[in-house]
């Protein structure tokens, strides 16, 4: 049985268009950008964590990605890779309002790196 969320979308991150659409950004992007962008996902959900103090001690955060890992399912696009995993976990056990906040975030790390790499073509093709 799929779970079913409020509105009939099928993802978490669906309840959020903010968050629906820089993930969908970051599911379309090459594999370098998306690690890219886990990892600095990581570390700003580290940062939110650490400022509401959900988080004292490096265990609590170490039991927080751990939490929600399941080494079996493969069938989402970002289980392929163990960062974009633990990125995309650790997201979705985010409050709602930090998630909101992070997809903005996230959303201007995917639209930069877009920018980046056009401008680094434009540069490349005018050699």
């Amino acid at each position: 049985m799929k779970e079913e969320y409020s509105n009939h979308q099928r993802r978490w991150y669906d309840k959020d268009p903010v968050l629906s659409q820089a993930v969908s950004t970051l599911e379309h992007s090459d594999d370098q950008t998306q690690i890219r962008i886990a990892l600095n996902l990581i570390k700003i959900i580290i940062e939110h964590n650490i400022e509401d103090e959900k988080f004292e001690a490096v265990e609590d955060i170490i039991n927080a990605v751990g939490s929600g890992l399941d080494d079996n399912r493969k069938g989402r696009w970002y289980d392929i890779d163990t960062t974009l995993r633990t990125a995309m976990n650790m997201l979705q056990n985010c409050p709602e309002a930090t998630q909101h906040v992070i997809a903005k975030e996230m959303a201007k790390m995917v639209v930069d790196k877009i920018k980046t790499d056009e401008t680094e073509e434009d540069e490349s093709e005018e050699s």
